[in-house]
C-alpha cells in the first residue's frame, strides 16, 4: 500500500509538472535548477572574493585606502547580482524575447554617453566607464546579454539573415561594435562577434555565410591591429623589447606563473601583487592565483569553467524550444570564451587585452552581468524535454 501510494504521488507530481510546448511541439517537464551549475558558480565566486582580497589589499594600502575596500565593493555587487540572478531564475525566460530591441537600444544609449558626454571616464588610455554619481560601470559589459538576447530572438524563428525585420537589430549591433571599438576595446568586439557567430551556427546557419562574415570582418580587424593593437602584438611576440612599459605586465605575469610552481606559495603570499603586477586584482588576477595556488589551482579553475561549459551546453540540448536553446548557447559560450581569453592573456598565449575573468576578477559590472546571465541559464535548465511517454489526461 505504501509503495502504491508513493508511485501514485510520483505520477501525480509528474503529471502536474508536465507541459506541452506549442512552439516546438514537444512535451517537457519542470525540474529543479541545475545543481552542478550552481556549485560551479559558487566555487568561482568564492575563489574570486578570496583572490580580490589577496591581490587588492596591497594596492589599497598603497593608495591609503582600507585594505578591504576592493573586497567590500565586490561583495556589494555580489549581493546585487545574487538578487538579480534569483529573480531571473524564476522569471520565465520566454518573456525576455520582447526585451531584445529595448535592451540593445538601452546599451547603445549608454555607449553614446560614454563617448560623447562628461559622464564617460578615461582610465589607462581607454574610455570604457560611465560614472553616474557614486556608481561606475562598463556599458560594454551590458552588451553581452543584450547581444545574446537579440540573436536568440532573431534566429529562433528563422535563420534567414536577410529578413526585413532583422535589419534594425543589425544596425544596432553594428553601432554598438563601432562604439566599443572606439573606446578602444577590441577584445569585447571579438567576444560579441564570436558569440553571434556561434549562436547563428547553433541555430542551423550555413558555414558559407559564416566564412563570408569572417572575410568581411578581416579589413576591420586588420585596421584595428595596424592601429593601437600593433604595439601590443609586437610586445607580445617579444616582451623584452619594452620590458619597462608595454611588455611589463606580460613579463611580471609570467614571473608569477613561474614562482607558483606546482603547489603555489600559499594564499596571501604572492610577491608579484605587492608592487610588480599593477593589474593583479583585475585583468591579471589569474597570474596571482597561479603564484599562490600553483598549477593545481589553475587547473582547478580551468576545470570549473570546463564544467560550466559542459553543463551549459547540456542545458541547451535539453531545452524544448529554440529560443531557450540559443539563449543557453549564447550565455555559456560568452562566459567561457571570455574566461579563455583572460586566461590566455595572463599566460601570454594571446596579446594583452582588458577583459576580466568572469566571476573572479574585480569589477562590479562584470560580476553583476555574469550572475544575471547565470540566472537566466538556471531558468532554462528547469525546462527540459520529457524523455518518458507522457501520461494521458483523465
Amino acid at each position: 500500500m505504501r509503495r502504491e501510494g508513493r508511485l501514485s504521488g510520483a505520477m501525480s507530481y509528474q503529471r502536474s509538472n508536465s507541459y506541452h510546448d506549442r512552439d516546438s511541439g514537444s512535451n517537457y517537464i519542470i525540474s529543479q535548477p541545475d545543481s552542478t551549475l550552481v556549485t560551479v558558480v559558487i566555487f568561482l565566486v568564492v575563489i574570486g572574493i578570496m583572490a580580490i582580497f589577496s591581490a587588492g589589499s596591497p594596492r589599497a594600502i598603497a593608495s591609503g585606502d582600507n585594505p578591504l575596500i576592493f573586497t567590500i565593493k565586490q561583495l556589494a555587487w555580489l549581493v546585487a547580482g545574487v538578487i538579480s540572478a534569483s529573480f531571473l531564475s524564476r522569471y520565465d525566460y520566454k518573456n525576455l524575447k520582447i526585451w531584445a530591441m529595448p535592451a540593445c537600444v538601452f546599451v547603445l544609449i549608454l555607449l553614446l554617453l560614454v563617448q560623447f558626454s562628461p559622464l564617460g571616464l578615461m582610465v589607462n588610455e581607454a574610455k570604457r566607464w560611465l560614472a553616474i554619481g557614486p556608481l561606475q560601470f562598463q556599458p560594454s559589459e551590458l552588451a553581452k546579454p543584450a547581444v545574446v538576447l537579440a540573436f536568440a530572438s532573431l534566429f529562433s524563428g528563422s535563420i534567414n539573415i536577410f529578413e526585413d525585420r532583422k535589419f534594425p537589430f543589425y544596425i544596432l549591433f553594428g553601432a554598438m561594435l563601432f562604439l566599443i571599438l572606439k573606446q578602444p576595446n577590441l577584445s569585447m568586439v571579438i567576444l560579441l562577434c564570436m558569440t553571434s557567430v556561434v549562436m547563428y551556427f547553433a541555430a542551423g546557419g550555413r558555414i558559407k555565410t559564416i566564412l563570408a562574415a569572417f572575410a568581411a570582418a578581416v579589413p576591420v580587424f586588420a585596421f584595428s591591429i595596424l592601429g593601437y593593437q600593433k604595439q601590443r602584438i609586437l610586445v607580445w611576440l617579444d616582451p623584452q623589447k619594452d620590458p619597462h612599459n608595454a611588455g611589463y605586465n606580460i613579463i611580471q605575469s609570467l614571473v608569477a606563473f613561474a614562482g607558483g610552481g606546482f603547489f603555489g606559495v600559499g594564499f596571501g603570499n604572492s610577491k608579484q601583487k605587492l608592487s610588480w603586477l599593477p593589474e593583479g586584482h583585475t585583468d591579471f588576477i589569474f597570474a596571482v592565483i597561479a603564484e599562490e595556488f600553483g598549477f593545481l589551482g589553475c587547473f582547478f579553475i580551468i576545470c570549473l569553467f570546463a564544467m560550466f561549459a559542459y553543463r551549459g551546453f547540456i542545458v541547451a540540448k535539453r531545452c524544448p524550444d529554440m529560443f531557450g536553446k540559443l539563449l543557453a548557447v549564447g550565455i555559456t559560450f560568452s562566459i567561457c570564451f571570455q574566461a579563455l581569453m583572460n586566461i590566455s592573456v595572463a599566460s601570454s598565449f594571446l596579446p594583452a587585452t582588458g577583459i576580466p575573468l568572469p566571476f573572479i576578477s574585480y569589477g562590479g559590472s562584470s560580476l553583476f552581468v555574469s550572475l544575471c546571465m547565470f540566472g537566466v541559464l538556471l531558468n532554462i535548465s528547469k525546462k527540459r524535454v520529457q524523455r518518458i511517454k507522457p501520461y494521458a489526461p483523465y
